[in-house]
C-alpha cells in the first residue's frame, strides 16, 4: 500500500478528564465532611489571664463536660474506673502531667472529686485549662476597678 498516511495502530493516550472530575468531587466531599468527623466533648471553659501552654508534645487531657461526664482525651470513662485507667496510662509515660478541662457550669465538688481521683492515680502535675479573657471583657473589668 502506498498511502501517505500513518499506520493505523492503537491510540496510547489516556483521557484523564474523568479521573480529575472524580477526584475533585471526592475532594469536595471530604472538605465538607471532615469538620463533622471531629469528636470530643463540648466544654464551656472558664476564662483566666494566663499564658498558653506549649503544644510541643501530646498532652494527656481529662475533660468534664456540662453533663458531668469524664473523658480521657476523647474516650469516656466512669469515675469508678478513672484512677485505675489513668494509672495504666501513666505507667508508659515519662511525664506524669495531666491537664483538666472542666465546664464552668458543673459543681465545684464534682471537680474536686475528679481531681482527687487524678492525684490518686499518681499524677505529679495537674494543670487547669481555661479560655483567655477576651479584650472587650478585660477592658470593661479594668474600668470598673477604677
Amino acid at each position: 500500500m502506498m498511502g501517505g498516511g500513518r499506520d493505523k495502530g492503537l491510540l496510547s493516550e489516556i483521557n484523564v478528564t474523568p479521573f480529575v472530575d472524580v477526584m475533585l468531587v471526592l475532594l469536595i466531599i471530604f472538605m465538607v465532611t471532615a469538620p463533622m468527623m471531629i469528636h470530643g466533648a463540648n466544654v464551656s471553659l472558664p476564662e483566666a489571664n494566663l499564658d498558653p501552654i506549649s503544644s510541643e508534645k501530646e498532652h494527656l487531657v481529662i475533660t468534664l463536660d456540662a453533663r458531668q461526664r469524664i473523658f480521657i482525651n476523647d474516650f469516656e470513662v466512669k469515675i469508678d474506673f478513672l484512677r485505675e485507667k489513668l494509672a495504666k496510662i501513666l505507667e508508659n509515660r515519662t511525664d506524669r502531667e495531666v491537664y483538666l478541662r472542666a465546664d464552668k457550669s458543673i459543681p465545684y465538688g464534682w471537680v474536686v472529686q475528679v481531681m482527687s481521683e487524678i492525684k490518686g492515680a499518681g499524677v505529679e502535675k495537674l494543670g487547669m485549662v481555661t479560655e483567655p479573657v477576651k479584650q472587650d471583657k478585660k477592658r470593661s473589668k479594668d474600668r470598673t476597678k477604677r
